[in-house]
């Protein structure tokens, strides 16, 4: 086995990943945590790698390193995992901290944080800004680190990943896994989108953040788990048709299995309405129904509006419908209707009173019902009133 007398001794993961290393160093190499310094000797060894650089974030193991590793090919430096380091790199080999602080082991170069896995979500979290599109990761893992939270967490950093070896080693199994960007990942880099994170998941889609031309965009993806059949198809379709009407987030671009748009940095409708005050309140509601009013004449029912929590965002005083998904052409749409639900509701009801706002709620039943039988302007401006002011007429 090459290395040198080192600060950590390499172990039997050790040596299970630089048998890997060996077979698929390439390029510029990058390893973190470089520890003993086995895995950077193992990957300057091959023909095919043109630069190693080794980082630790313990001074001492680089200061040790440097001194005992005489490689040309091999630079060490100080890092705590990419904090330091520049540039893209052909393979990145990660040997992580893994096992879990209750364990109270007190060694930084194998505990990875409260349940084991902190410091392994900490480097996936950053990978993909110094991968190459065709880049691949070879990393450790152990079944004491939670490996299907290990698992969600490279998926939701849209990488795929395979096990490449397994073996159980006194009490835990070890793997080695190797990491490649997936094909949507590639695709976003492809259309010059940046720092893509992961942002929230749904039951037929999948959020992330990106940078494009330096504004911040959204990215919706469908959820593999999901069994919905053109969802994505269906709410790009409902975005290009609604911009038109200033209704939604502004659509930027779009493939068959994802979608890009502006991202709105704003607050729910309820957390709006509860940090804002009564006249910024009303301006809401009133631009809320007046798309809503929109959505109805369209013959469009977006569905949810009795329960918008998470479909209305308010960003500088002005209210975006989110998610189109199960937006459809409906020959009696009940967005109005909806959201006058939504106004009644117990919980809203309440937080609008301590604004000193009161719906009167027979009264709203009432102009809902003529509303609903004769969706008109004239009705929808009557019932609008009566929810802004109180008043019918």
């Amino acid at each position: 086995m090459a290395s040198c007398k080192s600060v950590y001794e390499p172990r039997e993961d050790s040596t299970m990943l630089e048998k890997h290393v060996r077979q698929y160093a390439k390029g510029k190499v990058l390893d973190i945590g470089t520890g003993s310094g086995i895995q950077a000797i193992a990957a300057a060894q091959s023909k095919n790698v043109i630069s190693v650089l080794a980082t630790d974030i313990q001074k001492g193991v680089i200061d040790y390193c440097k001194k005992c590793i005489k490689n040309r090919k091999i630079k060490f430096m100080r890092s705590d995992l990419f904090r330091n380091v520049k540039g893209k790199f052909n393979m990145i080999i990660f040997n992580p901290p893994y096992l879990p602080r209750e364990l109270k082991l007190k060694d930084l170069t194998v505990e990875g944080g409260k349940k084991g896995y902190e410091v392994i979500e900490r480097f996936l979290n950053g990978a993909n800004e110094f991968l190459e599109p065709d880049g691949i990761i070879l990393m450790v893992l152990s079944s004491l680190t939670r490996k299907e939270k290990v698992e969600e967490i490279i998926k939701n950093n849209l990488l795929d990943f395979e096990e490449l070896e397994r073996q159980h080693i006194f009490f835990e199994d070890i793997h080695v896994y190797l990491l490649r960007k997936s094909e949507l990942l590639r695709k976003l880099e492809n259309k010059k989108i940046s720092k893509i994170k992961y942002f929230a998941k749904g039951h037929r889609g999948l959020l992330f953040t990106g940078i494009s031309k330096n504004k911040k965009t959204a990215v919706k993806a469908k959820n593999p788990k999901s069994h919905a059949f053109g969802r994505v198809e269906n709410e790009v379709n409902w975005l290009k048709r609604l911009n038109k009407r200033n209704i939604g987030p502004k659509l930027l671009f779009s493939d068959e299995d994802y979608f890009v748009y502006e991202f709105i940095e704003g607050d729910f409708i309820i957390d709006y309405i509860k940090k804002s005050g009564r006249k910024k309140i009303k301006k809401a509601l009133k631009n809320i129904l007046n798309q809503l009013l929109i959505l109805d004449e369209l013959k469009v029912d977006k569905e949810e509006m009795h329960h918008p929590v998470k479909h209305i965002i308010v960003a500088k005083g002005k209210p975006y419908f989110i998610d189109f998904e199960r937006c459809h052409y409906s020959q009696s749409p009940k967005n109005v209707t909806q959201f006058c639900q939504f106004l009644m509701s117990g919980r809203l009801n309440s937080i609008l009173q301590n604004k000193k706002i009161t719906i009167d709620r027979a009264g709203l039943v009432e102009l809902a019902k003529i509303y609903k039988n004769s969706p008109n302007k004239p009705n929808f401006k009557i019932l609008k009133k009566h929810i802004l002011t109180g008043k019918n007429n």
